[in-house]
């Protein structure tokens, strides 16, 4: 064998694939920069816009991996592999992926629906997949509520989409409902009245909706009445603690009995039977 022939004959070849595998990696050391420097740009840029903190970072790595893709695919079309392999390939591990990922992509895809639509935003009070709290994040593929009584819940973006939300601060003003029941010893424009002057001065009140006085039922020994305030949303719970207690209040003043007198619990308990016969 002629050696001397054989190495002619690799020197070329080995100069040339020399050459292809430096550029190879001068284009993948390249991408890497684009694609850390596009993430970056990307993700300033829709923050400057005020877009959403959490969207802005997913599309900035989206376009970091779409670069590299795209470049480890050229890098490979230089030696002259076929990329069409390589795609159906991706694709099928895609599928695959998909089945595996089925409840975590569509509580993905719920999360960029939360977050383009706001059907609430942090810090709403909100009645979401039956829970009632604050909300104090949405990701992407959960949503964060603190109830009232400080439990934080996480919450699979997929059930808080597709369930009814109730968003309780939306709206700047909510009414405010206290029901009571008073005894049939007084006329119903008396009642009405001190009812009336409850209303009135109930605590943050909204001057332009007021209040209104509404008779709901009548019972077999009474009335039942409802006081229903408009107030500031977020401070629902204050003023229908405050206003049922003036109104209490203010019933006993005017000598206005409830339905019936409160039982204690130990009235409601038999009395103790006398000692039986003696165990043997």
């Amino acid at each position: 064998m002629d050696w001397n022939a054989f190495f002619e004959s690799l020197l070329p070849m080995a100069a040339s694939y020399a050459l292809r595998v430096l550029g190879a990696l001068i284009g993948l050391w390249l991408a890497f920069k684009v694609a850390s420097l596009a993430q970056a740009r990307l993700t300033a840029a829709l923050r400057a816009r005020s877009f959403d903190a959490t969207l802005s970072v997913f599309f900035g790595s989206m376009s970091h991996w779409g670069i590299l893709v795209a470049s480890v695919l050229a890098v490979l079309s230089i030696f002259g592999i076929e990329t069409t392999s390589f795609a159906a390939i991706i694709g099928a591990a895609g599928l695959a992926i998909g089945l595996a990922f089925q409840g975590t992509l569509s509580n993905f895809s719920a999360g960029v629906m939360l977050l383009v639509f706001r059907p609430f935003k942090v810090g709403d009070l909100v009645v979401a997949a039956g829970i009632n709290g604050y909300v104090r994040e949405i990701g992407l593929f959960a949503t964060a509520l603190d109830t009232k009584d400080g439990r934080h819940l996480i919450l699979p973006n997929s059930q808080v989409a597709n369930a009814i939300i109730e968003n309780q601060t939306h709206n700047a003003l909510r009414r405010v409902e206290v029901v009571l029941q008073v005894g049939a010893g007084t006329s119903e424009g008396k009642i009405r009245e001190t009812l009336d002057a409850v209303g009135g001065r109930a605590h943050l009140r909204d001057a332009g909706k007021g209040h209104d006085i509404q008779l709901r039922r009548l019972l077999p020994n009474g009335s039942e009445w409802a006081i229903r305030v408009w107030a500031p949303s977020e401070k629902h719970d204050d003023v229908l603690e405050r206003t049922t207690a003036d109104a209490m209040r203010t019933l006993a003043e005017a000598g206005i009995d409830g339905p019936g007198p409160f039982v204690a619990i130990t009235d409601l308990v038999p009395p103790a039977a006398g000692p039986g016969p003696a165990r043997r």
